[in-house]
């Protein structure tokens, strides 16, 4: 982890002046020793990288998907929608699952994170069009499933 943020840095500062590696360095570790202060249900057991490249590339999909769909919304306003909240029961209750699942929501246009019940383990989306929104076992198969695989 540490070499990756290290390599990171540099490929984002474009130089190799004396400070970038310096900075590089002191960001690798400490956020490393940030991470680690997270407990040990942060950490995957296991690295499974064809899980993540496929959930990745998955989320990828659905976000272009997902801004067609609001610019059709945008720009046929004579057209009903249905806005609405959908209360989607998880299986999980994983920090690092659940920081996954928030990241996909909020990287998907017409989606917002609108909490979360963690002594039910509800949570609480609110969605554009609920008519193009995917169902709860829909999303549950492509987002909350994958994330197990990936951090349980």
């Amino acid at each position: 982890m540490k070499t990756l943020l290290f390599v990171t840095w540099l490929l984002l500062g474009g130089t190799l002046a004396l400070a970038q590696p310096v900075a590089g360095v002191a960001l690798a570790f400490g956020l490393a020793a940030l991470h680690r202060l997270l407990g040990p249900h942060a950490r995957p057991r296991r690295m499974r990288p064809l899980a993540i490249a496929r959930l990745v590339g998955l989320v990828a999909w659905d976000i272009v998907l997902s801004n067609l769909a609001v610019a059709r919304i945008v720009f046929s306003p004579d057209r009903e929608r249905l806005a609405g909240f959908l209360e989607i029961p998880l299986d999980t209750r994983h920090a690092g699952a659940l920081a996954g699942l928030a990241v996909i929501v909020t990287a998907t246009p017409g989606t917002t994170w609108a909490g979360y019940d963690s002594e039910r383990s509800v949570l609480t989306l609110h969605v554009l069009d609920l008519r193009e929104a995917v169902t709860i076992g829909e999303f549950k198969a492509r987002y909350e499933r994958p994330l197990r695989r990936i951090f349980e």
